[in-house]
């Protein structure tokens, strides 16, 4: 729970309340921040809810802490906007090969 404690600073909330809030004890919130215990699966996901972010910021899998990644279409190039409705037409099949072959090209390998 890398992010928990920064999250409960930022809205000046004790420990103790927090827990009031989501039904478990001062001592499981202190337990999460430290890395002591893990909350269930139903608490993680309360506690995503209270600090209006994604299961994947507070458990450290990602840096964004926006509850839902937002995509500007605006932002994209006339190139881009191309790609992606070829990339659209394609089989799952091609799509599986054009993720393989990006993925080599960028170096950002899922299991790396």
């Amino acid at each position: 729970m890398e992010n928990l404690k920064a999250l409960r600073n930022a809205r000046n909330i004790s420990q103790k309340a927090l827990g009031e809030t989501l039904g478990v004890s001062q001592q499981a919130i202190y337990k999460y921040e430290h890395s002591l215990a893990e909350p269930d699966i139903y608490t993680l996901i309360q506690l995503a809810s209270f600090f209006n972010t994604s299961v994947d910021y507070l458990i450290g899998n990602t840096d964004n802490p926006e509850r839902y990644e937002k995509f500007d279409l605006s932002r994209i190039s006339q190139e881009e906007a191309t790609h992606l409705r070829h990339y659209r037409r394609l089989t799952s099949y091609q799509r599986r090969l054009v993720d393989e072959i990006t993925v080599e090209f960028t170096g950002r390998r899922k299991d790396r």
